[in-house]
């Protein structure tokens, strides 16, 4: 897969188009090298490597294992059924609160270590009006830092203070954990799997991105149900999966 002359960007876009659908594993590589236009002005085009490619220099290193897909014009990404979440800056997560120590709690998000939030990191928290937030809770919460080097850390506000959505929430519900490719398609803008299940029953949904799902219908036995169609969404074509909601509608199952 790797090659040992780079190549231009034109190349690259064709390697990567041919590959598109088919299956990388890490360690694969795919080299290139920016051509200049005929003036002398160096033509810079944009490579965009989403989940599972990592920029290096003039190469483009495939870190996981799955299926090569793209989105025009040139936004490349691994699409794999991973289950271990890798924290990363910037994304929004399901935490569960495990402990309190002095001004920070430490939360479960999943990942190889604790992330910490402090109580300060709540919309109008000051140091008299802490937030109430118990050992147990489950915090909607977004990274602010998430490298190697650094414990993780939380905040449930955004850039102007305001909570938008974030903070503690989960009372009855369900939590569960699905796949990190199924949280992508369920965060896809109109998606079709969120479409079809509101068609069934009205229900209340949060999505992390470390996997986790947490859901409320009506009853418990409609947000049992809801669950369920979820997890069985994994593996479904979209054929399979309307004729189950369909079928699950019309009560024959």
């Amino acid at each position: 897969m790797g090659r040992e002359s780079s190549v231009t960007m034109d190349t690259v876009h064709t390697c990567f188009k041919d590959k598109v659908g088919e299956v990388m594993l890490p360690g694969d590589v795919f080299s290139f090298a920016v051509s200049a236009e005929e003036d002398g002005v160096v033509k810079v085009e944009k490579l965009v490597c989403g989940p599972g490619l990592r920029r290096n220099g003039e190469e483009i290193l495939v870190c996981k294992s799955g299926i090569l897909r793209r989105k025009a014009p040139n936004l490349y990404w691994i699409d794999s059924q991973q289950k271990r979440y890798v924290p990363a800056k910037g994304e929004c997560v399901i935490g569960i609160v495990t402990a309190k120590s002095g001004d920070i709690f430490k939360v479960d998000v999943g990942g190889s270590e604790q992330a910490s939030l402090s109580y300060l990191a709540f919309e109008g928290a000051t140091k008299r009006n802490r937030p109430n937030v118990q050992v147990g809770d489950l915090v909607y919460s977004q990274f602010i830092i998430a490298n190697k080097d650094m414990e993780p850390e939380l905040v449930c506000i955004d850039s102007c203070g305001r909570a938008n959505g974030m903070g503690v929430f989960g009372a009855d519900g369900l939590l569960f954990k699905v796949s990190l490719g199924l949280v992508r398609r369920l965060l896809a803008p109109q998606s079709e799997i969120v479409k079809d299940l509101e068609k069934i029953f009205p229900f209340e949904m949060v999505v992390g991105m470390n996997g986790r799902v947490w859901v409320k219908a009506k009853t418990i036995q409609q947000t049992l149900i809801v669950a369920n169609l979820l997890e069985s969404c994994e593996n479904m074509t979209a054929q399979q999966r309307q004729t189950l909601f369909r079928r699950v509608a019309e009560g024959s199952l």
